[in-house]
């Protein structure tokens, strides 16, 4: 029968770039002898996803036209939706030219070859403009070319940006390893073919993402349960990537997920899983790359409420719910971005209501709410505060408290080691 999810993104089927068997055998010894380039974790997050067809039509890291493209209109150079620029920084020292071919390296490990088909410098104004367009926020404030003058210092997707190196190189990529995801997380790192065939098997047509980066609150619960009601199934689809110092690592959160759909899901409406990427912190921009990918794994609605994909208090509440009514469309399915937002308002407990509730629902005053988010979360765990009541389920409060109380443990093992004279 045939699968009534939406297509792919790109209208070419998933593009998948991952070789396997003897065909990847055979690629992994010529890499051997070819000039090794070391990526960043983001590239290696970047090269799994164009492996497994996350981020199909693409066949590898874009051309200068594309970049700009994306930038500036938010498509390609081919007229096809794309909201977030995925390029290959490298060193214009290591003399890597249109032509050439290279093994993608990570910490000893070859992750692709790539034919090299455009190197093009990257200066310093060319980042700062980058930064400009995918990391502004789509206010007023944007208008009036203040981006330098709002962002934080600490904005994080920008240091990354003036981070990378002077030049960008593109071509397509042969992919060779999926890295640590199938080992460490299995059943959980899911490609977008397992998922395609697990709603097909589950006969689900219209299926809802949340995305997740934070441990599960009820807020997050909430948001799922809605979406649970208005479509076959949702895809709770956890960030297993690298996130910043301070973040709450993936296979605790997944944990707590897993912990959540034991005792308050019915299980056969939702699936846990996770995807390789490192977060961008680019807020809006960072929402719709979230449906564009998401697309290519079945799903056609994109849960966004309060704050996705945020940077601190730099991007509005709801950017990131408006930016999808300002993206282009073609009218053409193959180049448009197929998969819709579910806009939700501002969630949270409220006290009067005796429940979860939004500001569509909620009459009551700010004094009756509890408002959650995974900041507040995070910092009341890791100082041992008390969590006001509501905020999370107790089973899943309990078992991040026992992460944390394991990371104070370890670190006054280490103190007390240091001052023993133990090398720890």
């Amino acid at each position: 029968m045939a699968s009534k999810l939406v297509a792919p993104h790109g209208g070419k089927g998933l593009v998948c770039a991952l070789l396997t068997g003897a065909d990847r055998d055979a690629e992994l010894e010529k890499a051997k002898g070819l000039k090794q380039v070391e990526i960043s974790d983001r590239a290696k997050g970047d090269l799994i996803m164009l492996g497994i067809g996350g981020f199909s039509p693409l066949t590898g890291f874009m051309t200068k036209a594309d970049w700009k493209g994306v930038c500036e209109n938010f498509t390609m150079a081919d007229g096809t939706f794309w909201p977030v620029p995925i390029t290959l920084d490298v060193d214009k020292s290591e003399g890597i030219n249109a032509g050439d071919e290279i093994a993608l390296v990570k910490a000893g490990e070859i992750f692709a070859t790539m034919k090299v088909e455009e190197a093009y410098e990257m200066s310093e104004d060319d980042k700062k403009w980058e930064c400009e367009k995918v990391f502004m926020g789509e206010g007023e404030e944007s208008v009036d070319g203040n981006f330098w003058k709002l962002a934080p210092e600490d904005h994080p997707g920008v240091i990354m940006v003036m981070a990378q190196k002077d030049m960008n190189i593109a071509g397509p990529v042969k992919v060779l390893s999926e890295g640590e995801y199938p080992a460490e997380y299995p059943g959980v790192y899911l490609t977008p073919a397992q998922t395609r065939a697990m709603f097909d098997e589950r006969g689900w047509a219209n299926v809802a993402a949340l995305q997740l980066r934070n441990p599960m609150h009820r807020s997050h619960e909430f948001l799922a349960k809605i979406a649970v009601e208005v479509c076959d199934g949702v895809l709770i689809h956890s960030l297993i990537g690298n996130l910043k110092p301070g973040d709450i690592p993936a296979d605790v959160r997944v944990k707590a997920i897993d912990i959540l759909i034991d005792k308050y899901f019915v299980k056969e409406n939702v699936i846990n899983a996770g995807y390789p990427l490192d977060m961008r912190y680019a807020g809006p921009r960072e929402g719709l790359l979230h449906a564009t990918f998401r697309q290519n794994y079945g799903v056609n609605h994109m849960l966004i409420g309060r704050d996705h994909a945020g940077v601190g208090d730099f991007y509005g509440l709801f950017e990131a719910q408006e930016i999808f009514d300002r993206i282009p469309h073609t009218g053409d399915d193959a180049k448009d971005l197929l998969c819709q937002p579910m806009k939700i308002d501002w969630t949270f407990y409220c006290k009067e209501c005796d429940g979860m509730a939004s500001l569509r629902t909620c009459p009551h005053d700010k004094a009756s709410r509890v408002i959650l988010s995974g900041t507040k979360l995070r910092k009341a765990l890791s100082e041992g505060a008390e969590i006001v009541d509501h905020f999370g389920r107790d089973e899943v409060l309990d078992h991040l408290k026992e992460y944390y109380a394991g990371l104070t443990e370890k670190v006054e093992v280490k103190m007390q080691g240091a001052a023993s004279g133990d090398d720890m």
